[in-house]
């Protein structure tokens, strides 16, 4: 006790805190210094779950409700040098209340659910944080011949002209424009990017069939929905046509093809689900039920679901999301009245329409039948190796040699917020870096943010996987441990971390191991990458440096920039990442990380291109190789003196 007295006494005297402690934010103040609460995370449009698209998401988010309400079938999106302009032709933001609408929390007619119902913007925030967060911010509306106009320069009001009698050509709707604050602290160097753009537009177009969308000229409609959806987004052929049905408040789509594992497509009041929720894990409890009852076989779960690709969309009256950017459903009732669970909704309607079409359709009752058998002989096959390999996986995750783990998971089941300054949910920082050797695990490793970085080292170049059966993660030690550490045998519902990051030497060895690593997740977790969970990690190929100054350069045109910037300067290449001593390694890793997130889209044939880069070596390749060989001029110069 003396001891702890002691210690008590000497402690640092805490700091006055007093009346002029306190202190009190307007509405938009707190959302510039809190963005993480109300957009997620902010970054520069080179992911697309950067912050920029959640602006444009929010803006569109009041027109699509317009149109779930029966208004407006017309949304224009244009996005030219860094400004944005949304269009709709819906009834038009009330004029009384135009300012109080973009400025202030808690205000929007979504509260009265006569005026909106099954709307995603319930929660009074989205033009709000558009607003705050835009150096330029501008919203009109045109009402029964009447319009107002309001601006406002980073949430605060420049201008506005009061409600005017209007005899113009805009009969009724809503503009909004903003550009978003490039500032340091928000959108620093930002660009918006075509394809994420294109792709949110295109699933508002599957959610809203009736609406046209155009984006720069270009539109987007769609006359079947989700069916329409899995046709455009599936890599692989399905085995059977798509069952495609739709009833009040839900559609489903669904069909087997011969990838491995399942993935689903998931929407909630039009919004993109994209880490699931109750209503997908409700959809694929549903998909593997009805079809057991329905062959009445004592079949394995796994083996029914195994190569499903599915989609659902549900209504729910005033959903509740596990975040403000709503991307994981959490409400457990179709209503805030209760009534009926979203578990029995999505279940009885799947239980009934799915059995249904099966007693209809004995074509695809027989392809489906196949391939669930097909599944269950694969998986009875290599059922002693998975044992074993599954109880060795769970003496590997307690004391993995391969893996320094982090603290935070993305499959907590709580949100970890951060105590700085910024209030993002921690899980979806969690990442884990594949590296290659121990010497660059090592400077990762002791420079890393434990909370949130975990880090899995490779032996050396992992298994070529193409074209064998799952049976190799089991039987590979690596790739055992490595999907274990993932948490993805069953799916990706308990994925431990949000970003798998491959991080390789910048040479002709880091590029084979990066296609390789790419090769299994394609080969046997391809919905990882689908999902948008498989990244790059960049690293500096060059140090450019002199007293005064240090640039660490990307690329060859960083490197002469940087040349003949600094004058007198020394330049060290960077052969491997276990060159990078850890302390440099914090600020690649850090805030300021470079990654690429690694696409996967039907047209990118993925299929073609494993085969002809990752199969037997064919008489096509080695023309290739032969026909692109190139002697580099220096060498042969080099040959010549000597």
């Amino acid at each position: 006790m003396a001891e702890l007295d002691e210690q008590l006494t000497t402690q640092t005297p805490a700091v006055d805190y007093g009346d002029d402690n306190i202190i009190h934010l307007d509405d938009m103040e707190h959302i510039r210094r809190r963005p993480g609460m109300y957009i997620g995370k902010l970054g520069d449009g080179s992911h697309s779950d950067d912050g920029i698209y959640v602006l444009i998401k929010e803006s569109i988010d009041n027109s699509i409700d317009e149109f779930r309400m029966g208004e407006g079938k017309v949304i224009e999106v244009d996005v030219h040098d860094g400004r944005v302009r949304v269009r709709d032709y819906g009834r038009g933001i009330p004029l009384g209340k135009l300012v109080e609408v973009v400025s202030m929390l808690n205000t929007g007619g979504k509260y009265d659910s006569k005026a909106f119902k099954k709307s995603v913007g319930l929660n009074g925030v989205g033009t709000k944080a558009v607003n705050a967060l835009s150096s330029y911010f501008c919203v009109q509306s045109f009402r029964d011949g009447k319009t107002r106009r309001a601006e406002f320069a980073k949430g605060k009001l420049t201008s506005d002209t009061g409600v005017q009698d209007y005899k113009g050509p805009e009969k009724r709707g809503t503009i909004i424009e903003f550009v978003p604050d490039d500032c340091k602290s928000l959108f620093e160097n930002y660009k918006f990017r075509d394809d994420y753009i294109e792709e949110l537009l295109r699933n508002y177009a599957y959610l809203n069939t009736g609406l046209t969308l155009v984006y720069n000229g270009q539109k987007y409609t769609s006359k079947n929905g989700l069916l329409d959806l899995l046709q455009e987004n599936m890599t692989v052929e399905p085995l059977y046509p798509i069952i495609h049905i739709v009833g009040e408040d839900i559609e489903i789509a669904l069909t087997h093809t011969d990838q491995n594992g399942d993935e689903y497509y998931s929407f909630v009041n039009g919004q993109h689900t994209i880490q699931g929720g109750t209503h997908q894990a409700a959809y694929r409890e549903a998909i593997g039920r009805t079809i057991k009852e329905f062959f009445n076989k004592n079949q394995d779960l796994a083996d029914i679901r195994n190569g499903v690709v599915g989609a659902i969309a549900i209504n729910v009256e005033e959903p509740v999301f596990e975040s403000q950017t709503k991307v994981k459903l959490g409400s457990k009732d179709m209503s805030p009245t209760g009534g009926i669970s979203v578990n029995k909704f999505v279940n009885d309607f799947v239980g009934l329409q799915l059995d249904n079409y099966l007693h209809k359709n004995p074509q695809t009752v027989e392809i489906m039948l196949q391939k669930i058998q097909e599944s269950e002989k694969e998986r009875k096959a290599i059922a002693g190796v998975t044992k074993a390999a599954k109880e060795r996986a769970k003496k590997n995750l307690v004391n993995n040699p391969k893996l320094r783990d982090c603290q935070i998971h993305l499959n907590d089941p709580k949100p970890v917020k951060s105590a700085k300054d910024s209030d993002d949910d921690l899980r979806l920082e969690s990442c884990i870096f594949i590296t290659e050797g121990l010497s660059a695990s090592g400077s990762i490793t002791k420079s890393r943010d434990v909370r949130t970085q975990a880090v899995f080292s490779l032996r050396g170049k992992p298994l070529n996987c193409y074209g064998l059966t799952k049976q190799v993660v089991y039987e590979n030690e690596e790739f055992n441990c490595l999907q274990s550490a993932l948490n993805i045998e069953d799916g990706l519902d308990e994925l431990r971390y949000n970003k798998v990051i491959i991080a390789t030497d910048a040479d002709v060895d880091g590029m084979h191991i990066r296609l390789l690593m790419l090769t299994f997740f394609l080969q046997f977790f391809p919905d990882l990458v689908k999902k948008g969970h498989v990244y790059i990690l960049q690293t500096p190929l060059f140090r450019v440096k002199d007293k005064t100054q240090i640039r660490y350069c990307y690329s060859e045109e960083e490197r002469l920039a940087a040349i003949e910037a600094i004058k007198n300067p020394e330049i060290t290449r960077f052969k491997g990442l276990g060159e990078i001593s850890p302390d440099e390694f914090k600020g690649f890793i850090g805030k300021g990380i470079r990654l690429d997130q690694v696409g996967l889209r039907k047209d990118d044939a993925v299929n073609e291109l494993l085969a002809y880069y990752m199969g037997k070596n064919t008489t096509e390749r080695q023309n290739f190789i032969i026909d692109n060989l190139r002697i580099e001029e220096d060498a042969v110069e080099d040959q010549t003196e000597e």
